[in-house]
């Protein structure tokens, strides 16, 4: 027997644990590592268990919940490694994603994007690597020519002379050409110039003289008689398209545009509404302006999270307590026989006659007036009234809480409704009555020719936020609440009766801070007696004789709403900075001057001409001391000088004036402007020292000798991809020639040299004195 109970016992326990789930083991360290946010792993083991399980209807759900998640998840990691210019890390990332979810078509976007961002760089280093060789393709500028002076020193320059003029001798400071235009008119002016940069220098004797220019090439610039005809022929023009991210609505784009041809009047702009971008074709000037413009727009829509809490509340109390007795008494005539002994004559049945006395009747059979002599108590039946015992007491509670959250962006209207739809009769019908077949009553339908419709019974709200950069949400809210309160009987239809409560207004709220909207209290009591009169008034003895009943309703409807913002408004400094644009005939920008070009003029010094130098037409001659990039009073250690430092010539004679360096370290390039008193002396050529080119090379020397006013522009550079030069040596010889008796000198006025990184190197320079017999 124990054997059977042991048998029994391990049977009931094999079949419970064939009952009981099973746990997959995949799908538990599926959770774990999605707890940790190890989406990789969590796919893994998700993808494990629904292989195990195809039929799971969880594990499908979770394998593609978390493929989406981890597809997204490396999205986001390749984004920001692109942010940091990690290209290679961002391509893998992208890879990762597309491998993970080939849904994700922004997976496939952002790697195209970066392919060809890592396409493009290659590019740009093959082509800084690869010797320069004739090709055909013609390379598209991004913008018109811009200026490259060989100095970029501040200009200081006074002189009352014809324009021409004046413009020439600004451009040839700065290392520049000039020309004109066939039709340009040149006057006479007088500009001061102190201490101002190139453009301010050309655009102040461009004001003084009404002329307009613009760079022709890097060092060339075009100078033309100022007019609106002669703008349009000369002025460059851009091609810009700016892609929009954050319009949420197809009128966004439009204001957006409307605005920009307003402000800037731009005749040549359109916007593309399928592609999300407007199209610009102006001067560069408008077109900077029109980016700064839309970059100042173009801002991602703050957004408010609303948190509403809706709670309803209702009470029904009910006090029911007493003894009713009853309120009505039966009085029946009931004859014990129609004919006494005695009596021959039968008593004939007839119609029965009914008193009702109060709430008392009695049905009385009819009898013979010779039989009412032998009437007594016994033929009449009494009914005494009885008595109902009530002690009821209900207590009913109902509450609803609501609490929804919507997320909205900044003045987007946002709607919830909480509910239920009711159906209503609309249209025309009528009461189901008629005349049938034959002529007799029939019914018609009440339903013929009624239509319903639905509408909405509960909560429903209705909120528009607006959010201030100091944190606060401005919002237009409209809250209704109703509910069933019935039903009438219209046609023949029942209609419900629909209680309705609705709150409009508008409110300015801090981040986080709560506001009751609606605080609806609704109150109802009801009190019933019923009983003897009199009796039932009676303190404490009232619940013998009568029926007091006591009903209270309560009902409450409370609604918060709490705003939080989840994305505040990004207006920066550079947003709201004023930027000058021009002239209302002549929209522009300027450019502010850089530390060096606004630096003092300690850091240049006006050359002293030698005795018999004649300076150019009204200048003030400069020579660089300290160059650009050098911190004051910091150590120069790198000089220029010229070898010999001084020479004695006859009328005639030749001779080649040596320019030195000392102490250079990874010397790549050197730029010169040097002047000397062309009355005196000139420069026939320039030659190599041997220095740069470090004995074995060959390098790029590019001279420019302007004799009549005694100006030379070189620039000695070595092969692109080698490694600059170090220590001392001769850069450059100088040929000179004599030219009439009289003291000269070999000016140094700019020097711009460079390492092979492109990197300023700070120079010191001297000059040579040539004296002519």
């Amino acid at each position: 027997m124990r054997r059977i109970y042991s048998l029994c016992l391990l049977a009931t326990t094999g079949l419970f644990l064939c009952g009981c789930p099973k746990t997959n083991t995949d799908f538990d360290e599926g959770k774990k590592a999605e707890a940790i946010e190890d989406y990789d792993t969590a796919l893994v083991h998700y993808e494990a268990a629904l292989r195990s399980a195809p039929t799971n209807a969880e594990y499908k759900l979770r394998a593609a919940h978390m493929r989406f998640t981890d597809g997204q998840f490396h999205v986001e990691k390749g984004e920001k490694a692109l942010q940091a210019g990690d290209l290679q890390l961002a391509a893998s990332e992208f890879k990762r994603a597309q491998a993970v979810d080939p849904s994700n078509a922004a997976a496939d976007q952002e790697l195209k994007k970066t392919l060809d961002l890592i396409a493009a760089k290659t590019a740009a280093a093959s082509s800084a690597t690869a010797p320069e060789t004739e090709s055909n393709d013609e390379e598209l500028l991004t913008g018109p020519p811009e200026m490259k002076p060989l100095s970029r020193e501040p200009i200081n320059l006074k002189s009352t002379n014809d324009s021409r003029q004046i413009f020439e001798a600004v451009a040839r400071l700065a290392g520049l050409s000039v020309i004109f235009d066939p039709e340009f008119v040149s006057k006479r002016i007088t500009v001061e110039l102190p201490n101002v940069t190139l453009e301010q220098a050309l655009d102040t004797v461009g004001m003084a003289s009404k002329a307009i220019w613009k760079p022709v090439t890097p060092n060339v610039i075009f100078v033309a008689t100022d007019s609106t005809a002669k703008r349009k022929d000369i002025e460059d023009e851009v091609v810009r398209t700016f892609y929009i991210r954050n319009t949420t609505q197809p009128n966004d784009l439009t204001e957006i545009t409307n605005g920009l041809r307003t402000l800037l009047d731009l005749r040549k702009v359109q916007q593309v509404a399928s592609q999300n971008a407007i199209v610009i074709r102006d001067t560069p000037d408008k077109v900077l302006l029109a980016q700064k413009i839309i970059q100042d727009l173009d801002k991602a829509k703050p957004e408010v999270l609303l948190h509403i809490q809706v709670l309803s509340a209702s009470r029904d109390r009910l006090r029911d307590l007493g003894i009713l007795p009853g309120q009505s008494v039966a009085l029946t005539f009931n004859p014990r026989t129609a004919l006494q002994p005695g009596n021959t004559t039968t008593s004939s049945t007839g119609s029965s006659t009914t008193s009702t006395t109060g709430s008392a009747s009695a049905v009385i059979p009819s009898v013979t007036l010779n039989n009412l002599q032998h009437l007594a108590s016994a033929d009449w039946d009494l009914a005494l009234p009885g008595a109902t015992a009530n002690a009821i007491l209900t207590d009913n509670k109902t509450r609803i809480i609501q609490d929804p959250e919507v997320r909205v962006s900044d003045n987007m209207e946002a709607k919830v409704t909480i509910g239920e739809k009711v159906p209503i009769a609309t249209g025309s019908f009528q009461a189901g009555v008629g005349v049938g077949v034959g002529g007799g009553a029939g019914v018609v339908n009440p339903l013929v020719n009624t239509q319903f419709t639905y509408q909405d019974v509960g909560v429903k709200i209705d909120v528009t936020p607006h959010v201030h950069p100091d944190g606060e949400v401005s919002m237009k809210v409209s809250v209704e609440v109703s509910s069933l309160d019935g039903s009438s009987n219209i046609g023949g239809i029942n209609q419900p009766i629909i209680a309705s409560k609705k709150t409009e207004t508008d409110i300015r709220l801090k981040d986080g801070e709560s506001s009751i909207l609606t605080g609806l209290i609704e109150r109802t009591e009801n009190i019933n007696t019923n009983g003897i009169p009199g009796v039932a008034q009676l303190p404490l003895i009232k619940y013998l004789f009568s029926d007091n009943s006591r009903e209270v309703i309560d009902s409450e409807v409370l609604l918060v709403l709490t705003p939080h913002i989840v994305r505040f408004p990004t207006i920066t400094a550079e947003n709201v900075r004023a930027l000058a644009a021009g002239t209302d005939t002549n929209v522009r920008v300027y450019r502010e001057m850089s530390e060096a070009q606004a630096a003092p003029a300690a850091k240049t010094a006006q050359a002293t001409p030698q005795p018999g130098a004649t300076p150019v037409a009204g200048t003030q001659q400069m020579a660089m001391t300290v160059p650009p990039g050098a911190q004051p009073g910091a150590v120069v250690a790198t000089q220029l000088r010229f070898d010999p430092p001084s020479v004695a010539l006859k009328a005639g004679e030749t001779a080649t004036v040596g320019l030195s360096v000392a102490n250079v370290t990874d010397l790549y390039s050197i730029p010169l402007l040097v002047h000397y008193n062309p009355a005196v002396i000139t420069v026939e050529d320039v030659l190599n020292g041997g220095f740069l080119s470090g004995g074995t090379q060959e390098i790029a020397i590019v001279q420019r000798i302007d004799a009549q006013h005694g100006e030379i522009v070189i620039s000695a550079t070595r092969q692109p991809n080698t490694p600059g030069v170090s220590g001392s040596g001769t850069l450059l010889g100088f040929k000179v020639r004599a030219v009439a008796p009289g003291n000269a000198a070999l000016q140094i006025l700019e020097v711009n040299a460079r390492d092979s990184q492109q990197r300023q190197i700070p120079m010191v320079s001297g000059e040579a004195a040539i004296q002519v017999q």
